[in-house]
């Protein structure tokens, strides 16, 4: 309860008088004999104070007043944090610049002036705040990654702001801001300068796994980035990454980590936890580096959760768990569904062997040759060496120039007006390399399967073989133009075209007189 002095204190502060507030103010921001410690209440009246041009009262408001009551206050006080900062106090500056910034990008300043906070900053900075520090690292990085015109090289603007004491960056990761901290392993991680990031990772992991490990089921979850260092920092280990960090790294510890990030939903935790219970690597092969048996029920766990964050290694391993001889529930047509989800997400390795199964088995069904170009197309497209290899031996590109007479025949006769459909067939002939019969034989619009040419006329030429050629951009391109002269027209032997006999013979009386050699391979 309020003493006399107090209530006499009171009293003058809700007249107007300055002293009064600002003795007021003191009392609830420290607390006294009959008031209580109440900082809202404080800010309140030294906000009255200020407003009469009392310089205790900003001093004590920049000194004592934190950022989050500063943000909620109903009345502007921006100014008074900026004045204690002028009047020397370093905490003031750095709670005037992040008012002033606002909860938006630290380089967009609200209606402060961009060097007064940057001022402000550095004062704080200097004084040891790391988190003024940390403003100042994102202002740098963010001057460095947006040049204006004039401005100096990246380097310069980056050691221009580092204030002369070396980069703020790493002054507040030192001061314990996470922030900071998780940034440097960022730039490490994406210069890829592993053993640094592991020198830098690895004590903040081992104290994750320290408070796991006290803590047990209780342990609070993990922040996306410590999740991301965890896991980073197990792939460097387990790839032999040397690293200076004290301790010996062996593999419990690598399994330890592992674990942590699978627990946390991270897909590559996963992944490696599911191939350590299988004890094979991801081709399906067995990991001489580990002891003991496989455990294929609490593979299949992983890699499943693995698979399902998008993770096509994952799918692949599985398939390779599921092709097994000693796994008990051992399975070809899962096995089957696993490989071509891989390879539908993009694993090379998935969509060689899915193109490789669909070529043996090309026989059981006649589609499957097709199907195996267009996964060796697509693995051929990753650099896949044996794919480019299997391609060539069952759909060689056709890369050959155009015919020299059917160069001729265009020039010196417009078939296409007179002849529209033969005209394209030539042409056909000529992009493709196709055979007389095929060339007159072929059913165009069946023929395409958009990634290769299936030249298939054994149904009407029983001399032929089925053979597939790729298609390439260019080939593409004009395949479609003269698929287009087609439209709907019905290309079999009761078309307008008729059947071979009779196309034979508009083809050779469609010929110059001096073109009567064009020879077309029978």
């Amino acid at each position: 309860m309020a003493n006399r002095e107090e209530l006499a204190i009171i009293r003058g502060a809700r007249a107007g008088n300055a002293a009064s507030q600002l003795a007021l103010g003191e009392r609830y921001l420290f607390g006294s004999t009959g008031l209580p410690r109440s900082l809202p209440t404080a800010l309140h009246w030294l906000d009255r104070a200020a407003r009469q041009d009392c310089a205790t009262a900003w001093e004590l408001i920049g000194n004592h007043v934190p950022l989050e009551l500063a943000r909620q206050s109903p009345g502007p006080v921006l100014q008074w944090y900026e004045r204690a900062w002028r009047a020397g106090v370093a905490r003031a500056g750095l709670v005037y610049a992040q008012l002033a910034l606002g909860p938006r990008c630290p380089a967009a300043p609200a209606d402060a002036d961009a060097g007064a906070i940057t001022q402000a900053l550095e004062a704080a900075a200097q004084a040891g705040f790391p988190e003024a520090q940390w403003l100042l690292a994102q202002r740098q990085e963010h001057a460095a990654r947006s040049p204006k015109p004039g401005d100096a090289p990246r380097s310069q603007r980056l050691g221009a702001l580092d204030g002369g004491d070396g980069p703020w960056l790493q002054r507040a990761a030192d001061g314990g801001v996470a922030e900071a901290r998780f940034a440097l392993l960022e730039q490490a991680w994406n210069a890829q300068q592993w053993p640094l990031y592991l020198a830098r990772g690895l004590p903040l992991v081992r104290a994750l796994l320290e408070t796991a490990h006290r803590l047990g089921r209780s342990a609070p979850r993990l922040a996306p980035a410590e999740v991301t260092t965890v896991s980073r920092c197990a792939r460097l280990l387990t790839e032999g990454v040397p690293c200076d960090a004290r301790g010996c790294t062996g593999p419990d510890e690598i399994h330890r980590l592992w674990e942590l990030g699978a627990a946390e939903q991270d897909a590559h935790a996963q992944l490696a936890l599911g191939l350590w219970w299988a004890r094979m690597n991801v081709d399906g092969r067995r990991d001489d580096t580990l002891a003991g048996a496989a455990n294929f029920k609490k593979a299949i766990r992983w890699l499943e959760q693995a698979g399902e964050q998008g993770l096509s290694q994952a799918w692949f391993a599985l398939s390779r768990v599921y092709m097994k001889p000693e796994f008990s529930q051992r399975n070809i047509a899962d096995a089957q569904v696993f490989l071509e989800r891989a390879a539908v997400m993009g694993y090379r390795e998935a969509q060689l062997e899915c193109g490789n199964l669909a070529w043996r088995a090309r026989r059981d069904h006649a589609g499957n040759d097709v199907l195996a170009v267009f996964w060796l197309q697509k693995a051929a497209a990753q650099d896949c060496p044996q794919a480019a290899a299997m391609l060539d031996k069952i759909a060689p590109h056709c890369d050959g120039l155009l015919y020299t007479e059917t160069g001729a025949l265009g020039e010196q006769r417009d078939l296409s007006a007179v002849q529209p459909l033969l005209a394209a067939r030539l042409a056909l002939a000529a992009l493709f390399q196709l055979t007389r019969a095929e060339a007159l034989l072929l059913d165009i619009k069946a023929a395409d399967r958009g990634h290769c040419l299936v030249v298939d006329i054994r149904a009407s030429y029983g001399r032929s073989k089925r053979r597939l050629v790729q298609i390439n951009a260019m080939q593409r391109q004009r395949f479609d133009q003269i698929l287009s002269v087609f439209g709907d027209v019905d290309t079999g032997p009761n078309g307008p075209e008729g059947n071979y006999r009779q196309r034979l013979y508009r083809l050779r009386t469609s010929l110059p007189a001096d073109g009567q050699s064009f020879d077309m391979a029978a």
